[in-house]
């Protein structure tokens, strides 16, 4: 008898691969670090750095990630103003606690992400190519997932304002415990997994993307 696989499969996320010590290090462009803990504050430039095996704390106004390779690292209660880790290579990444005013992951390619607990002004995976991907006790205002390629990817206990799914391409995506004011396009939400009470919110914008008029 053929096994049944259970739908929507949940994310496959383990934590960090964390070193028992750490050697504190500065951040800076281009750097190669391994076994690092970085405390960062101000404007931060780390653009096509690599950590690995890293813990950050962070108090900043902007720290730049893009194009860095990130590798088992973990970021717990950070307030950062701006976050961009944009077309960066993201393997086992944990955000816990803390405050992001823009989260920028887009074009990023990720596997196994997870953030707990974190409080985003903007979160923006447009164009990224994420799979395993873990979001719970989270509020989020807006998150924007154009063009997205998601896979195994689940929410819970997590709010959120407004969601742009347009052309996003998702499987195994479970939104159940996401609870969205509004969708921008029920239509791209195809693949996902929704609950009854929310596929009966979104059938004024299902019927408005089909072009079905709704009358009474």
């Amino acid at each position: 008898m053929a096994r049944s696989t259970e739908s929507p499969a949940a994310p496959r996320v383990s934590p960090p691969d964390l070193p028992d010590e750490f050697t504190p290090a500065l951040p800076a462009r281009n750097a190669d670090l391994i076994a690092a803990t970085l405390d960062v504050s101000g404007t931060v430039d780390l653009a096509y750095a690599s950590l690995e095996q890293c813990r950050v704390t962070a108090d900043a106004d902007a720290v730049d990630l893009t194009g860095g390779t990130i590798l088992d690292v973990e970021l717990a209660d950070a307030r950062i103003a701006s976050l961009r880790l944009r077309g960066a290579g993201v393997r086992r990444l944990r955000i816990v606690g803390g405050r992001i005013g823009t989260l920028d992951l887009s074009t990023a390619r990720i596997s196994e992400l997870e953030l707990t607990g974190v409080r985003i002004d903007y979160l923006n995976l447009g164009a990224a190519r994420a799979a395993d991907v873990e979001i719970s006790d989270c509020r989020i205002r807006t998150l924007d997932i154009p063009q997205a390629e998601l896979t195994r990817v689940r929410f819970t206990r997590t709010t959120c304002d407004e969601v742009d799914p347009r052309g996003m391409r998702a499987t195994d995506v479970d939104l159940r415990g996401l609870d969205a004011l509004s969708f921008l396009d029920a239509i791209s939400l195809r693949g996902t997994t929704l609950t009854e009470f929310q596929v009966q919110q979104l059938a004024p914008v299902i019927a408005a993307g089909l072009g079905i008029q709704i009358k009474g």
